[in-house]
């Protein structure tokens, strides 16, 4: 299946490139909306137009009106983990889509992800280790 990627604010210009360039399909936080605008109305636009959105703010959870915009619109959001550069974050996506994708397919939507990057351990028997996905929201469809 082809799905089509919507990139938050928050992950820059440089984490869709690197996403695009490995061959998925795009649509960018800046190329649709303004800057200020809230993040109601692209979560909004993604459940209404069946977009996997990506962003790195964990909060969204947390955040009464936003988790309830995830629920309302059917929203498949993925939350990008870690205090790293956003290439190597795009780098692990990319690396780690087959297990994302499987998720995808495995649950309906609303549901929130979360994206990890390898162990430093893993890395350094791997520089190519995949990262990990595990459904963050809703807690009754965890596995």
């Amino acid at each position: 299946m082809s799905h089509i990627y919507f990139t938050d604010r928050d992950l820059g210009k440089r984490f869709p490139e690197i996403l695009a360039d490995a061959g998925l399909r795009i649509e960018r936080h800046h190329d649709l909306f303004p800057a200020d605008g809230s993040d109601e109305q692209w979560l909004e636009y993604c459940g209404r137009n069946g977009r996997i959105a990506i962003s790195h703010n964990e909060r969204i959870r947390y955040t009464p009106n936003e988790l309830a915009a995830v629920s309302e619109y059917g929203v498949t959001l993925l939350i990008v983990m870690g205090k790293a550069r956003f290439p190597e974050l795009a780098h692990n996506f990319v690396l780690t889509l087959k297990a994302i994708e499987a998720l995808i397919e495995a649950h309906q939507p609303p549901l929130i992800a979360k994206v990890y990057r390898p162990t430093p351990a893993d890395l350094q028997r791997n520089p190519q280790a995949t990262g990990s996905v595990k459904l963050w929201f809703p807690e009754s469809a965890r596995q």
